[in-house]
């Protein structure tokens, strides 16, 4: 019968025998590479980092190639007796040392004591304490003079996954290094290769999906990896792989940002029953919906997919939402979502808020900014879709010709519209015997529409008057109200202007009546002078008052 071949998991079967084969700590082994080549080895090393990044691992190959009999380039050979006594857990010149179960003084007590003994056979008397940071404070004590001062022939390498537990006078006495996360590119690359030589069938959605739940732990993906083969055999599918760990499958974000392009409310109880259905936690999901908008923001931002941690057949998705979200609609989905994902973890209706702020979400309308609009109406583009900045706190009439105050409130908003004056065609006036008069009536309507394609609402204004004479360059008007008179003398500068522009000479506006008691007129001109002292001080405020030939009436 023959023998049985014993199972190795992988973690320990590809466990790295080089510096070369640790992967994304190269800091560290380039470090310790050229310490063993130019004789530079200190006597304590304190490595720190997360789980299953490769402290132990990194310490054995360093306390390996320091007995190595025939190291190469600062490796080891992994040929000789002593690697080999080393790889059969039989050398006597490498200790491993567990902090957690020999945290008590005695046990540092007999590590002192067998410090003083040379190496058997290697060059160094190596010992590896692993968990360091569980030693007693007693027992770090004890240490601290042997550290300190230790044999020529000992070298002492300290793993600690929460160094911060570790004393102060430990670190000083140490070479520290940090080791990082291993990025999750890296991790696929690396189980992509296990599995090539395995000849285990894995798409890229499955290697994505467990490197993303090891979380930067190589050591954790190895051990998801063969309990994946365990479930699926050889040939993995991912969509089975989401059922077995109980993910939340990434097409269920697109849907809600697709939702949100074209308004489909109804996806927001798809997708809450969808959540409810396969038991996924609601909290979860949340987290995964801001992680997906943040990917969606790196896109519109960089054109690029560089800083998304996802399988490459979703990189492409978030390529089709450039153009769609601007950086203003996509701060907006974050500043409520964030809110949401607050108010979740304590409502008693987990379900219910999901399905109101979906909802929320998908009707939230795309945003312009007040700079935007203004220069779409210097360049007269205003349209339906451009006239949507103002909230319900300031609006613009062109019937009444004021905008409501304070005009220090305005900011970009969802759904309230500019009212766009009414431009009345003017009714010619029958001719009189002075010629010059005659000659700018026949060249009014150009003028109007001149000015309209620079100030819209002044143009209403200049069309609400009526010239009734004109003598020595001035243009006598009827207006309907006083504050028209008092927006045609504030655009003096413009009309002297467009008038020679027009007419061929410099004209200048009087006005020569009002339907208003002249009371009116001058409490008119009272708010006027107390609101231009406020306005001259907001940029904004000057912007939109210039652009659009408005001003602001304290109401």
């Amino acid at each position: 019968m023959a023998e049985q071949i014993k199972y190795i998991v992988t973690a320990r079967k590809w466990r790295p025998q080089t510096f070369a084969d640790v992967v994304g700590q190269e800091h560290i082994t380039t470090t310790m590479k050229n310490a063993i080549l130019s004789n530079r080895v200190a006597h304590a090393y304190l490595f720190a980092g997360p789980r299953g990044v490769g402290k132990t691992t990194t310490a054995r190959i360093l306390a390996k190639v320091l007995n190595c009999l025939n190291p190469q380039n600062g490796e080891p050979c992994n040929e000789c007796e002593m690697c080999k006594s080393f790889a059969n857990s039989q050398s006597l010149d490498i200790i491993e040392i567990d902090g957690a179960s020999n945290r008590r003084i005695e046990e540092i007590r007999t590590l002192r004591e067998s410090v003083k003994y040379a190496p058997t056979k290697g060059n160094y008397k190596v010992y590896i304490i692993d968990e360091v940071h569980m030693l007693t404070t007693e027992s770090f004590n004890a240490l601290l003079k042997t550290l300190e001062e230790p044999p020529e022939h000992t070298v002492f390498i300290f793993a600690t996954t929460d160094v911060h537990k570790v004393p102060l006078t430990i670190i000083s006495r140490c070479q520290r290094f940090d080791f990082r996360r291993i990025e999750m590119s890296v991790i696929k690359k690396l189980l992509k290769e296990i599995a090539d030589v395995e000849k285990i069938k894995i798409d890229d959605i499955a290697l994505t999906l467990i490197a993303k739940k090891a979380d930067g732990a190589l050591r954790d993906a190895q051990s998801l990896f063969d309990q994946v083969i365990s479930f699926s055999g050889i040939d993995v599918d991912s969509t089975v792989l989401s059922k077995m760990f109980n993910l939340i499958d990434e097409e269920i974000y697109f849907n809600i940002s697709d939702a949100i392009l074209d308004k489909n409310f109804s996806a927001a109880f798809d997708v809450s029953q969808k959540i409810y259905e396969n038991g996924w936690n609601y909290v979860d999901f949340m987290n995964g919906l801001i992680e997906h908008f943040r990917n969606t923001m790196t896109v519109v931002i960089r054109k690029n997919c560089d800083l998304i941690e996802d399988a490459e057949i979703y990189k492409n998705k978030y390529f089709e939402y450039v153009g769609k979200f601007s950086e203003g609609d996509l701060l907006r989905i974050f500043a409520f979502l964030n809110k949401v994902q607050w108010e979740l973890k304590s409502s008693s209706n987990q379900k219910l808020k999901i399905e109101i702020s979906l909802s929320h979400l998908i009707g939230l309308e795309k945003s312009s900014t007040i700079t935007e609009l203004l220069s779409n109406i210097d360049q007269g583009e205003l349209d339906t879709k451009t006239k949507t900045i103002f909230d319900s706190s300031t609006k613009y009439s062109a019937s009444s010709k004021q905008i409501n105050s304070p005009i220090s409130n305005v900011r970009p908003a969802l759904k309230e519209e500019i009212i766009v004056p009414e431009i009345k065609k003017f009714v010619v006036p029958t001719l009189n015997s002075n010629t010059d008069f005659n000659d700018i009536i026949s060249k009014w309507n150009n003028f109007i529409e001149q000015v309209k394609s620079e100030k819209l609402f002044f143009a209403s204004v200049l069309l609400n008057s009526n010239p009734v004479e004109f003598n020595d360059h001035q243009l006598h008007l009827e207006v309907e109200h006083p504050e028209d008179g008092d927006i045609i003398n504030d655009n003096k500068a413009y009309l002297d202007k467009k008038t020679k522009e027009v007419f061929g000479q410099k004209i200048e506006m009087k006005i020569t009546k009002e339907k208003k008691s002249s009371s009116t007129k001058k409490s008119t001109n009272t708010n006027l002078n107390n609101n231009t002292a406020q306005t001259d001080e907001d940029p904004i405020a000057n912007a939109i008052i210039n652009e659009l030939g408005g001003r602001e009436i304290k109401r």
